[in-house]
């Protein structure tokens, strides 16, 4: 970021007046950098108002130039590498609003609204809009319910076969959250385009089917299913599905106060009172879920923050691939808006139980009080385990950087998930996983 030069203190209200109107033509002028609305009285800024963001690898000595190389390399190879043993991104041809394309879980052999909004937001932040359109084409094309009368209306199926054909009608709601703020950054980013490239006015119809979306009752694929709304209105908080049956419920990971805060500032206006609530029950929340020794959450969870094995998944309570990426969401949270310093906290002990594991030897699934669950180390979670880095202030901090700097880009088989948080971790990392907001944007009054 671009620094006020220094001038002699002549004359302070002067000074004063001036290097405000410096700052002022600064913050206009420069294009790569995001900059928000500072709070009054607001004493320590994070980076979503300051447009300063920390660049770990830089603080453990990597040039600006091999970081973007590594990140350039990696998004070549999970966009465009070998489509049998690297590639995620796929070309899918074309319809009147433009190319399509998606992306694939290998392992699985589907299209996930997870990794089509990860893929996204991976996109704005690269400054990659062709790959950005293609991405929401697909997703609006093929997985996007426009029927008023089905369960999951004005959502997006969470899982449809590469052919398009939805294998899950119901919505994951990390997919919506990824969604709704990358359509928000590149509004911000690219400004709006036509039809289905609105993207602010996308985002803030969607925003409002996941604020108020009425109880709907439908067929689907499972038969007959209810579906409500994707935040609970008195909890202000995600739920695990709107599929009324297990509605009540949540995941740590779904938890994203730092888009929430996002959405407080850009969405609708009658509702951004909710979303700051929201923020804060999310850290709250945090803080209930994380077990008191390792600091690891369950997968999924109640709205208590106690852990909740769910019937068809009773290992659910555990610590496994959707509780990986909790840490990131309290970590650039508190990257971003500094506004609960329990993140470091949590950071500090969640690395420390992985340090007395062994950096090179923890496992990927524990119990909450940190018994193994397995002998493998993946690299989805050592990619989220750096990220906690943003938040920790622990001796060993840079060390989990310095893991995530060396490992590959995933490929193979099991590349789908690995590769998606290690692109998420990278730019985080990096400080080039930022908020897209507009010159000026005011909280809620």
């Amino acid at each position: 970021m671009m620094s006020a030069p220094k001038f002699l203190l002549l004359y302070k209200p002067v000074l004063l007046a001036c290097s405000l109107c410096l700052i002022a033509v600064l913050s206009a002028c420069t294009a790569n950098r995001p900059s928000a609305h500072i709070a009054p009285g607001q004493a320590e800024q994070g980076s979503a108002v300051s447009g300063r963001y920390p660049n770990l690898f830089a603080q453990q000595g990597y040039s600006q130039q091999a970081i973007n190389d590594k990140i350039n390399q990696a998004f070549n190879q999970l966009f465009y590498g070998a489509p049998d043993s690297q590639a995620l991104y796929f070309a899918d041809g074309s319809n009147a609003s433009g190319a399509k394309a998606y992306i694939a879980d290998i392992n699985n052999n589907d299209v996930r609204s997870e990794g089509m909004s990860y893929g996204m937001m991976i996109a704005v932040q690269m400054n990659k809009q062709a790959e950005f359109n293609a991405l929401w084409n697909w997703a609006v094309s093929h997985m996007y319910h426009a029927n008023p009368a089905h369960p999951a209306y004005g959502y997006f199926a969470w899982s449809v076969g590469t052919d398009g054909v939805a294998l899950d009608e119901m919505p994951a709601p990390d997919g919506e959250e990824y969604f709704a703020t990358a359509l928000y950054f590149a509004s911000v980013r690219w400004g709006d385009g036509a039809g289905i490239f609105q993207y602010k006015a996308k985002a803030d119809e969607l925003l409002q089917h996941m604020r108020h979306r009425s109880i709907i009752t439908g067929q689907t694929q499972r038969g007959s299913q209810t579906g409500t709304n994707l935040f609970h209105p008195e909890h202000a908080m995600v739920r695990f599905t709107p599929d009324l049956a297990n509605a009540d419920h949540t995941d740590a990971s779904y938890h994203l106060p730092a888009f929430y805060e996002v959405w407080a500032r850009m969405g609708p206006a009658a509702d951004r009172a909710f979303w700051q609530k929201a923020a804060q029950v999310s850290r709250d929340y945090f803080s209930k879920a994380a077990d008191p020794g390792t600091g690891l959450t369950p997968d999924y969870g109640n709205f208590d923050g106690s852990p909740w094995a769910a019937p068809w998944r009773p290992e659910s309570a555990d610590f496994r691939f959707d509780a990986w990426r909790t840490a990131m969401n309290w970590s650039f949270d508190w990257s971003w808006w500094r506004m609960d310093a329990r993140a470091i906290e949590l950071s500090n002990r969640l690395q420390a139980f992985f340090v007395s594991e062994g950096l090179s030897s923890y496992a990927s699934q524990y119990s909450l009080d940190g018994k193994k669950l397995d002998n493998t180390q993946q690299s989805g979670l050592v990619a989220m385990n750096a990220v906690a880095s943003l938040a920790a202030t622990g001796p060993d901090a840079g060390k989990f950087v310095q893991a995530l700097w060396q490992l590959p880009v995933p490929e193979g088989h099991y590349r789908y998930y690995d590769g998606m948080l290690y692109m998420l971790a990278l730019l985080h990392v990096s400080g080039q996983f930022q908020a897209w907001l507009p010159a000026q944007t005011d909280k809620t009054e």
